[in-house]
């Protein structure tokens, strides 16, 4: 199949969904996943990137399965990207990844434990790829600012920010609806990691505790509300059975009622 290449500027203004699974358990199920949701988002008509990631770096345990690695991960994400046709999205976690990701990636994300790190952002930034900033659970709204300046420092503005929640006290997040307005005055698109919004973290990505799956809908329905563009969901055939986010993914069967019902709310939002 034909690669379908990004296209930043066409998708400014529409809801985007970026969704796939937490992290690359095998090629046979990205490849599953991305085929069914590419064929919800055709028939929903929105704009869809598949991601996964090749690397989990930022895990509770050591004991925790971390994905295939950087060399296999991306092998599987270009097969992604070729058999089912659309664009692939993955973080990197060092400088030393960048140029791998690149040749394979659409989109190069920053992971928000990682964000303010000006090395590794301007590194992604002079790639050319389009950035996908994670706001980290321990910044502002504004502080998004300062990353953002240093990504147009290297003549790059293709930007995504994505709001994924905010630590308030110790393993709980909440999600501050007015960071959306507050991140769209700067000019890019804002997307919404609900399912990331509703983690509690401290706890193994497999425990039941580690996650709040059933707030997934009204999360999703209160920032297409408050103004995001798009949303961030990762999603598994079998969440229980998931080697990461096992408790905060949404379940792929599901992921269709949760879209239209979240169109539902954008279009009235924008309008």
């Amino acid at each position: 199949m034909k690669n379908v290449k990004y296209d930043y500027k066409a998708s400014k203004g529409r809801f985007t969904l970026i969704s796939g699974p937490c992290v690359i358990e095998s090629e046979g199920l990205c490849l599953e996943i991305a085929k069914e949701i590419k064929k919800i988002a055709g028939e929903l008509k929105i704009p869809f990137i598949f991601k996964a990631s090749y690397d989990k770096a930022n895990r509770t345990s050591v004991e925790n399965y971390r994905g295939p690695g950087l060399k296999a991960g991306l092998k599987i994400l270009e097969k992604v990207r070729e058999k089912v046709g659309v664009p692939v999205l993955t973080d990197v976690h060092s400088c030393e990844e960048v140029d791998a990701a690149a040749k394979v990636a659409d989109i190069i994300q920053i992971p928000a434990y990682l964000c303010q790190q000006t090395s590794l952002t301007l590194k992604v930034a002079e790639t050319g790829r389009t950035v996908n900033i994670k706001k980290a659970q321990f910044l502002s709204p504004w502080d998004i600012l300062k990353i953002i300046k240093k990504v147009k420092t290297t003549g790059n503005e293709k930007i995504i920010i994505t709001e994924r929640g905010s630590v308030f006290g110790y393993s709980t997040l909440i999600t501050d609806m007015r960071a959306f307005t507050i991140m769209k005055a700067y000019g890019y698109p804002v997307i919404f990691d609900v399912t990331h919004a509703v983690r509690i973290p401290g706890f193994t990505s497999a425990d039941t505790r580690g996650g709040t799956p059933e707030m997934i809908l009204p999360m999703a329905l209160a920032g297409m509300g408050a103004g995001s563009d798009g949303l961030f969901i990762e999603t598994h055939p079998k969440c229980k059975d998931a080697l990461c986010d096992a408790s905060s993914m949404l379940q792929l069967d599901r992921l269709k009622e949760l879209l239209i019902k979240a169109l539902k709310v954008y279009e009235i939002a924008g309008s």
